[in-house]
């Protein structure tokens, strides 16, 4: 039976590299994928998934009304899907991971989902907070805080290096935005001050 698998992490851990690197994986043994990106994450191009390293992979976009279990289906009856893989899973719908969750039980396809867990503001995104609830697997890729403790919380920075306490949920950025922190860090930017 096919499972439903949540890889995540803070900011800066590699999950983009890990689901291409599982990507490649299934391709070299001659097995077909389907990569999905969200569409609002267009750091390296609409429909690209990149790495930090380097390497990048084409995908489909999905915006909230998007119905992936329909794309898959459609994908799969042309050839089989050996695999699904999804990167910016936060940014999925409860919706969009029920579907997801539909294609492992009924058409028996695995679906890898790759996302952060929480905001800046240390709330669960929404797909997030579903992938939690209904996925088979729960994975955390490690990532390390600046002192050297695994970094679990994403706190988002202003061009100063301030802690940023307000905004949208969704607002993209790298290195230059978000910064990777254990929680006792996170909390002290946070709550405390900068």
């Amino acid at each position: 039976m096919a499972k439903l698998y949540f890889y995540y992490a803070s900011m800066n851990a590699g999950k983009s590299t890990t689901l291409l690197q599982a990507d490649f994986n299934y391709r070299e043994r001659g097995m077909r994928t389907l990569l999905f990106t969200a569409g609002v994450h267009d750091r390296g191009g609409r429909g690209v998934i990149d790495s930090r390293l380097g390497i990048r992979a084409n995908a489909v976009p999905f915006e909230a009304d998007t119905d992936l279990r329909l794309i898959a289906e459609d994908e799969h009856f042309k050839a089989p899907l050996a695999c699904v893989l999804v990167d910016e899973a936060q940014f999925l719908s409860a919706d969009q991971v029920r579907q997801l969750a539909a294609l492992c039980d009924e058409d028996d396809i695995p679906v890898l989902c790759y996302g952060l867990r929480t905001d800046f503001q240390g709330r669960l995104f929404p797909g997030s907070a579903e992938l939690l609830a209904l996925a088979d697997s729960l994975i955390e890729i490690k990532s390390v805080c600046e002192c050297g403790r695994k970094a679990t919380m994403n706190l988002r920075v202003d061009a100063a290096g301030n802690a940023v306490r307000e905004g949208a949920q969704r607002e993209i950025g790298g290195n230059e935005r978000y910064v990777a922190l254990c929680r006792r860090h996170f909390m002290q930017r946070t709550i405390a001050g900068d």
